[in-house]
């Protein structure tokens, strides 16, 4: 039976012992029935909240709710753009717990009347990524529940295992889930500190002057751990029409690394709920529970029928090849994927270009020299000459040279043509050449005139050449 709001304004005494109460009016929190609660006002000017578990079974809530408030510091406080409840005073255990805190000003929605479109939806979701975005440590240093993705998917495994021993979950929603909880892409997020299980009736709002909506504070922190940040958004399966608009103003305000399948485990969580009451019913025994989570369960079947948590997107290679196979060969003829990278080294380009800027320079003198020698076949426009048939045929291996006839003197260099200047050195092998061309007896002299003019000109070449390299 629950209690009268005098009875509850007498138990302040308790757990404020200096602080009267001049007025007491109901309260109504929303809180599933497992509370009994009462807006008090204290002789001091304050209003607080009085509550009192409704049973033993909630006793435990109760004083998660207090543990947890007293783990927000003022400097954790000072990170979230809203007000959290302070705790005033406690006293009691198990069903007798009193737990005295603030009373936060604004007013709330249930999820099935949140309405879609810009405002309320993107506030709320704005505070939930506060939330989530507070450092874990708080969390760690009192003691409060941690759990990892891996330690996520185990409890989500165990449960599994205990809505199958039921035997009473549809075959359709056993084979969904544990399709879902072989999905290894669905379990890797980043953990974070969360709520475990608000609602957007646990956040307070208020219209500023241009009715506007703006969270004035967030309520029901008794779940308060570290997990899976898709726990606090489940609820959403109860408000599909401002889901996206909750989501989006979830993503606009977080700066969180982004979570690919948020939406998905939230909504295996949302349909893991009807399992949970399931699994409680069996377990205390309740034939009223189990008849209403089957119901429930059953209705679900059918509303997610052929349907799947993660969508399949993925493309084989089977799949791949069939796309390519459909490419009509002409499309692929005609595309144009000349210079359709960036991935080329400015540096090396810049060098091949200079290095064809000289090779250019280079082919002009030597086209040059050619004119100037009126070589045989040469042409006077461009500097290109035809090659007897003889030389135009491949070369083939490289032959001995034949030194004999050759003077020590010229053999040997002399001390002044050890220069670094490219053009007495050309000369000077010039100069040997001609003499090598006189010290021939065999060859005619239009043979030797001939020579004389190749041997200029390859050396001009040569010089061409190294003044390039």
């Amino acid at each position: 039976m629950a209690r009268s709001p005098l009875t509850l304004a007498a138990s302040v005494t308790a757990a404020l012992p200096r602080i009267g109460v001049t007025r007491v009016g109901p309260l109504t929190e929303n809180g599933a029935g497992r509370f009994d609660a009462a807006l008090v006002h204290l002789d001091d000017g304050r209003t607080a909240v009085v509550r009192l578990p409704a049973s033993e079974e909630f006793a435990s809530d109760l004083a998660a709710e207090s543990r947890a408030l007293l783990a927000l510091t003022p400097g954790v406080r000072a990170l979230l753009p809203f007000a959290v409840p302070e705790v005033l005073g406690e006293s009691g255990s198990g069903a007798d717990r009193v737990l005295v805190t603030t009373h936060l000003e604004g007013y709330r929605i249930d999820p099935a009347h949140l309405p879609k479109g810009p405002g309320y939806a993107p506030a709320i979701g704005g505070a939930l990524a506060a939330i989530h975005a507070l450092p874990v440590s708080i969390v760690r240093t009192d003691g409060l529940p941690v759990r990892s993705p891996e330690q996520v998917r185990d409890d989500t495994a165990r449960l599994l295992d205990r809505a199958d021993g039921t035997d009473r979950v549809p075959d359709g929603l056993m084979l969904r889930w544990r399709r879902a909880l072989r999905e290894d892409d669905l379990w890797r997020f980043e953990s974070a500190v969360v709520l475990g299980g608000g609602t957007s009736s646990s956040v307070l709002l208020e219209d500023d002057d241009d009715d506007i909506p703006h969270v004035t504070g967030v309520l029901d922190w008794s779940g308060l751990s570290v997990g899976d940040p898709a726990v606090d958004l489940r609820w959403l399966a109860s408000a599909p029409l401002a889901a996206d608009d909750v989501f989006g103003g979830y993503t606009a305000s977080g700066d969180r690394s982004p979570d690919a399948l948020l939406r998905e485990r939230a909504r295996l969580y949302a349909e893991l709920e009807f399992a949970r009451w399931l699994v409680h019913g069996h377990d205390a025994g309740d034939a009223s529970v189990v008849a209403d989570a089957v119901a429930l369960l059953e209705a679900l079947v059918e509303g997610v029928r052929g349907d799947h948590i993660v969508t399949d997107s993925r493309t084989d290679i089977d799949d791949a090849l069939a796309l390519v196979e459909k490419v009509p060969p002409a499309v692929v003829s005609t595309v144009d994927t000349s210079m359709q990278t960036d991935a080329y080294d400015p540096e090396a380009l810049s060098l091949y270009l200079s290095a064809e800027r000289d090779r250019e320079a280079a082919a002009a003198g030597l086209a040059a020299a050619l004119a100037d020698d009126d070589l045989p076949g040469a042409n006077a426009d461009t500097g290109a000459f035809d090659l007897p048939p003889a030389l135009s045929e491949e070369p083939g291996p490289t032959a001995p040279i034949d030194l004999d006839g050759w003077t020590e003197a010229a053999l040997r260099p002399a001390e002044s043509d050890v220069s670094d200047d490219t053009s007495s050195a050309t000369a000077a092998v010039a100069g040997d050449a001609e003499h090598h061309a006189d010290a021939t007896h065999h060859a005619d002299a239009d043979d030797e005139e001939d020579a004389a003019r190749a041997s200029r000109a390859a050396l001009r070449r040569w010089g061409v050449t190294g003044d390039g390299s």
